[in-house]
């Protein structure tokens, strides 16, 4: 695959159910953050607000969701129904996103930013 040069390039290059839930993600991290930018970073779809707010990837199973160690530890017991790492966090792809924490982590980042 082509590297993507924004996040329209790197969503059109997934089967159109990944595609649906990547831009699901995109949306939800907007409505959070509508003062962030949208960047690629690491080939990966971004957000960017003093700094990176939160990365998101297609994986062949699953969104892969990175909100930071911080973000990852803040809401650690609403998160603990998913897979993942220590800033990560894995939302199946044959599951509903679980798009209003999605958007609480981020509105959480923005304000983590900020006080950079």
């Amino acid at each position: 695959m082509k590297k993507a040069d924004n996040i329209d390039e790197y969503i059109a290059g997934f089967p159109e159910k990944t595609g649906k839930k990547l831009e699901q993600i995109r949306k939800a991290i907007k409505q959070s953050a509508p003062l962030a930018e949208e960047v690629i970073s690491y080939s990966m779809p971004a957000f960017r607000q003093n700094g990176i707010l939160v990365y998101f990837a297609a994986f062949k199973n699953h969104i892969g969701f990175f909100p930071a160690s911080s973000g990852k530890e803040a809401f650690k017991k609403e998160l603990s129904a998913y897979k993942g790492g220590k800033g990560t966090v894995q939302f199946p792809l044959d599951k509903p996103l679980p798009l209003k924490l999605i958007q609480r982590i981020v509105r959480f980042r923005v304000e983590e930013n900020s006080k950079k």
